[in-house]
Order: C-alpha cells, then structure tokens, then sequence
C-alpha cells in the first residue's frame, strides 16, 4: 500500500485521534476497542512511511510530520466530505445519525414534544439525543447540534437563535395567599425562595424596570440542581422560584402558578439570554443538520 491508496475514513479516523487526543476516547464515540484504533492509525502509519503520534505519554501528541500532515490535508478531507454530503442529499430524503445535545431540562420540556414530528417525517436520520447538564465539548464529543442557553455565543462554532428567554418569579397561588403576594423585588429578601445551585441564582436575582437594575439578595432552605424538581416544589406550594418561560409557560397560562412580579424584567446574570443552535463551521451543512435546524425553528 502506499500513500495514493489512504481512505476518506483513514483520514477521519486520523483527524478525530488528533482531536480527541486519546485512542480510548475515539473508541468510545464509535463503539469499539481501543486496540481497534490503535491498530488502524499503525496500519496508516505504515502506509505513508511515518509515524503520526508519539505514544510516550498518556495523551497522543502529533509528530512533526503528523502535524504537517494534518495541516496540508485537513481542508481536501472537508471538501471531500462536503460534495459526498451534498451529492447525497441531492439524490435522496436526509439520512444518517445526528448527534445532538442539550440541557436536561430544556430537552425533556422543549425538545421532546417537537420530536415525534420530526421522527414521523424523517424515518432516515437516527437521532442521538444527549442530554446533560454538563458543557459538552461539541468537536471532541463529534456533536453536530448543541443547544445552548446563553448570551449570544462567540468563537469559531456557526450559532442560530433558536428563540429568546426570559425569566419570572413564580409561586403558586396557594403559597402567595398563606404568605402574601410581593409587591416589589425587595419583598424577596423576607422569603424562602427555591434556588439553583448556580451562580447567581442561590445568591441573588435582578430585576429590571424602566432601564433601573435592582440586584436583589435571596436566601432559602432549599436548593434543588434540576430546573423541573424546582418547578415541581414551585407547584407544590414551597415557595417562590426564578424558572425560565419554557419551563412556566403552561402553568402560568392556566393559573397552577401566578408570575409574582409581572412589571419587572427578572434574570440571576444576564437579561438577554436565549436558547441558541450551536454547530460546527463548515463550507455545507448535511440534510440531516439543517432538517433538524429547520424543524427546530419552525416549530419554536
């Protein structure tokens, strides 16, 4: 074998090793033994006649020539997978598996409902939702499509306003009629409030009305890490909590929960914060990502 005779999925398997750093964590993403990619980077290696790693320490790291070689071949692999994609979609309905990851919270209350219509239409894409509530690493963790909730994000990554967020203190009409009704922000400091252990959100909320900020100190018995439990003890009477419109929504609508203080802007950090798509940069977006980025926002 020589160097003409090197595959598109060689030079994958090359590009996500250097990425990812590990053989073991290739291995993971693609479901096999990490002899299995040790082997095929070896049987690479010998066929372009040099080594592309140093294997002296835990983590991989690119020989010169491995990384000279990265360089030179990076953009023909992008091209190459750019018209196989485009050539494909041409032909036939999206397909494929698509990666895709989100909160706990925003993925169980606002993207499983919009699922089923999207699996009904597109019988060809294999979905693989993550949800966590970890930062994931899109490129090391080969994600096509993060939601990120957030102020607009910056860096290299392509990022699309799915939809704006905006924040309420919410209690149950139970609650506010045992305790009281709030009449400014400021009542709060007198409340057992439900908290996010998060920044800002266990420490203190803001509010904001007619351009004036009001940073409001909160304290509480309980502090819950999952937005839906918090808004679970919210509608069982517990107290006044600061939860995100696509969580209250339903329930604000129907009067299960009352907005306490509907004439102020309310946030724990940033008032202008939304839930944006998040993908990596490249020269053409798979039918499968932009199917998904399309049903996503025609549904929001």
């Amino acid at each position: 074998m020589n160097h003409l005779d090197i595959s598109v999925a060689g030079l994958r398997l090359f590009f996500d090793v250097a990425q990812a750093g590990s053989f073991a964590a290739v291995a993971r993403l693609r479901g096999v033994d990490p002899s299995i990619i040790s082997r095929q980077i070896k049987g690479l290696e010998e066929a372009l006649g040099f080594r592309l790693f140093d294997r002296n320490t835990r983590r991989l790291h690119l020989t010169e020539a491995g990384r000279l070689y990265l360089e030179r071949t990076q953009g023909l692999l992008d091209e190459l997978e750019a018209a196989r994609e485009e050539a494909t979609d041409m032909m036939s309905q999206p397909t494929g598996r698509l990666r895709m990851t989100a909160s706990t919270a925003f993925g169980e209350r606002w993207l499983m409902p919009r699922m089923r219509g999207f699996a009904a239409k597109y019988s060809g894409i294999t979905l693989d939702l993550w949800l966590t509530d970890s930062v994931v690493d899109i490129a090391q963790d080969g994600i096509d499509l993060a939601v990120r909730l957030m102020p607009q994000p910056e860096g290299a990554l392509v990022a699309r306003k799915l939809l704006d967020t905006r924040y309420h203190v919410v209690a149950s009409t139970a609650y506010l009629a045992s305790a009281g009704f709030l009449m400014t922000p400021n009542d709060l400091e007198y409340r057992d409030c439900l908290l996010l252990p998060l920044p800002g959100y266990r420490s203190h909320w803001r509010f904001r009305k007619n351009g004036v900020v009001t940073e409001v100190p909160v304290t509480g018995r309980m502090t819950i890490s999952n937005p839906l439990a918090l808004h679970r003890a919210a509608r069982d009477d517990m107290g006044p909590a600061l939860l995100a419109d696509w969580i209250v929504a339903d329930d604000l609508k129907s009067g299960r929960l009352v907005d306490c203080l509907p004439g102020w802007d309310a946030s724990a950090a940033d008032f202008d914060t939304a839930a944006w798509l998040v993908y990596p940069s490249r020269h053409y977006v798979p039918g499968k990502l932009r199917t998904m980025i399309d049903h996503l926002v025609a549904t929001s």
